[in-house]
C-alpha cells in the first residue's frame, strides 16, 4: 500500500527522478500541467493531440529546453523565497509524485506547499510570464491554470492555493483560489471522461483548434487512394451539410467585410488613417522590398538553386466539393 501524503497518495519520489522516468510516471495519468488540455481549455494543446502521447502514439516533446521553462525552473526557489518573505507564510517542497486516493490517474506535482497557516496547508503554484502576456492575468488567473490549481486542490484535498507570478521581470503578483468542489466534481467527470477514452484507446473529437489540426496531419500524414461511401450515413451527411452551410455563410459574411473595407479605403483616399466613436483605421503603405526572383535563378542559375534548395515536406490538402462544383 502506498504512503499517503494528508489526503493523497505519494506515488513517487522526485529527488534524483532522471528526465525519462519522470516521463514515465507522466504516462501513468493525468497531471495538473495536463489537465486544461484534457478536458479543452488549453490555448496551447488539444485533447486529440494529449490523447497522442498518453496512448504512446506520439511522444512528448521535450520542452525543457525552451527559454521560457528554463527561466521558469531557474526563478521558481527566488519567486518562492519572494512569496515567503512578502506574506510571512512557511513554504516547502513536497519532492514527489502526488496521486489522487480514489482516482489514480490523476498526479501531482507541486512547485511548493504552504504550510503553518491557521486556514491549513495550501499549494503555491509558482509562474512567469512575458511582458506580452501581462493582459492575460489583468481580470486573474488564467482559465488554464485555474484548471492546474483546481487539479491539485482536488489531489491534495487543500482548501486553498496561491498562484505566485512573475510578469515581465519586474511585477510580482499573487492570487488566492480558493476550493470550489462543484468546480473541482466538474473537474473530475471531464478528466474522467478523458482519461477512459485513453484506456479505451478511443479518439477524441477533433475541437477545432490548430492544434488538433496539427495532430490530425501527424495522425494520418498520408492518403492511400481509397474513396469512402458515406452516402447512407445520416451522422456523416449531417457533418457534411452542417460544413457547407457554414462555409456559405463565411462566404457572405466575407463578401460584406469586403465591401465595408472597400468603401472605407474609398473615404480615407490617401489620407494615412481616420478616427471614429468606436476606434481607428489606417492604410498605410509597407515599405519597399527586396524579393528573390526565383523564375529567373533558376533559368540563369538552376544549378546553385539547386544546391540551396531541400526537401519539403507535403502535407494533405482538405478540398471541398459539392454536386453543384463537380457537375
Amino acid at each position: 500500500m502506498r504512503e499517503r501524503y494528508g489526503n493523497a497518495l505519494r506515488l513517487a519520489s522526485t529527488v534524483g527522478l532522471d528526465h525519462q522516468s519522470w516521463l514515465g510516471l507522466r504516462q501513468q495519468g493525468i497531471g495538473s500541467s495536463d489537465a486544461a488540455a484534457a478536458i479543452g481549455l488549453s490555448p496551447y494543446k488539444s485533447p486529440l493531440a494529449l490523447w497522442l502521447e498518453k496512448t504512446q502514439r506520439k511522444e512528448t516533446e521535450d520542452i525543457s529546453g525552451k527559454d521560457a521553462v528554463v527561466w521558469g525552473t531557474t526563478l521558481e526557489p527566488v519567486l518562492a523565497r519572494v512569496y515567503a518573505e512578502r506574506t510571512g507564510r512557511k513554504v516547502r517542497r513536497v519532492n514527489a509524485v502526488l496521486q489522487h486516493a480514489e482516482h489514480r490517474f490523476m498526479l501531482a506535482n507541486l512547485d511548493r506547499e504552504v504550510v503553518g497557516c491557521t486556514d491549513g496547508p495550501g499549494v503555491l503554484e509558482i509562474k512567469t510570464a512575458g511582458y506580452h502576456s501581462a493582459a492575460q492575468w489583468e481580470d486573474g488567473v488564467p482559465v488554464a491554470y485555474q484548471c492546474q490549481v483546481l487539479h491539485q486542490l482536488a489531489v491534495t484535498g487543500h482548501a486553498w492555493a496561491d498562484v505566485a507570478v512573475l510578469i515581465g521581470g519586474q511585477d510580482f503578483r499573487i492570487y488566492r483560489i480558493q476550493r470550489d468542489d462543484d468546480k473541482i466534481a466538474d473537474l473530475i467527470e471531464r478528466e474522467t471522461a478523458f482519461w477512459q477514452a485513453v484506456e479505451t484507446d478511443q479518439q477524441p473529437v477533433p475541437d477545432g483548434s490548430d492544434d488538433a489540426g496539427r495532430a490530425l496531419q501527424w495522425l494520418f500524414p498520408q492518403d492511400n487512394g481509397d474513396t469512402l461511401d458515406l452516402t447512407e450515413s445520416s451522422e456523416f451527411n449531417a457533418l457534411f451539410g452542417d460544413l457547407l452551410a457554414i462555409r456559405q455563410r463565411k462566404e457572405e459574411t466575407e463578401a460584406i467585410e469586403a465591401r465595408l473595407k472597400q468603401q472605407l479605403q474609398a473615404a480615407l483616399g490617401s489620407a494615412t488613417s481616420a478616427v471614429f466613436q468606436g476606434g481607428k483605421i489606417s492604410w498605410k503603405k509597407s515599405k519597399d522590398r527586396l524579393a528573390p526572383d526565383l523564375e529567373r535563378l533558376s533559368l540563369e542559375h538552376p544549378d546553385l538553386l539547386q544546391q540551396y534548395s531541400k526537401p519539403v515536406s507535403g502535407s494533405r490538402r482538405f478540398v471541398i466539393q459539392t454536386e453543384r462544383s463537380t457537375a
